[in-house]
């Protein structure tokens, strides 16, 4: 078991690729966090009668905004374009595996529990290029995002358990990560890709 109950770490190969493609990782990160707060922002528009989930995920929206900021800046230092959005595998085959049902809690589960798990990755990369990198303030950088991406993930566990019942959550969260660890066994080691 690795970084917040993953159970398969990401190969240390990816590293040094990611380093070779910085410029690479920087957009596809950029994107990375856009999406997040686009997702956020799903989540409040599709359920805004649940006050507690309004709370706790407004601000996030604002975080995972100003980290896109604090990437483009990162991006501009070494005169890189923004550039066009990737396909994201990884969240592609996630999704895909995601139960659809007619019960409104357990679609709202579904979603928080995908949201933590992309987080929880996010996370344990940032981790790895906080401590491996030669660029001393892209380690600064990430340690910086890491911390934040660590918050986020447990925003999202806690927001399931407030609306499903704890153990429901924790067998579920189970097999999301089990089947996490499947696709990331498959899919390969890319350094113009976060996840």
């Amino acid at each position: 078991m690795t970084t917040l109950g993953l159970e398969l770490p990401t190969d240390p190969r990816w590293v040094n690729v990611a380093e070779m493609n910085i410029g690479e990782i920087l957009i596809d990160h950029a994107y990375c966090e856009q999406k997040a707060a686009s997702s956020c922002i799903s989540l409040i528009v599709q359920y805004p009668e649940k006050e507690k989930l309004v709370e706790v995920l407004t601000p996030v929206v604002a975080e995972e905004w100003g980290h896109f900021t604090r990437v483009l800046k990162e991006l501009r230092k070494r005169n890189i374009p923004l550039g066009r959005q990737r396909k994201d595998l990884y969240v592609n085959a996630l999704q895909a595996q995601l139960r659809t049902s007619s019960d409104y809690h357990e679609q709202l589960m579904e979603r928080l529990l995908l949201n933590a798990l992309i987080e929880a990755r996010s996370c344990e990369r940032f981790k790895l290029l906080s401590e491996n990198m030669a660029d001393e303030s892209l380690r600064k950088f990430y340690r910086e995002l890491m911390v934040s991406e660590a918050g986020h993930y447990r925003n999202f566990i806690e927001l399931a358990e407030e609306y499903v019942p704890k153990e429901r959550v924790r067998q579920r969260w189970k097999e999301i990560l089990d089947i996490e660890a499947g696709i990331m066994a498959t899919l390969e080691t890319r350094g113009d890709r976060m996840h």
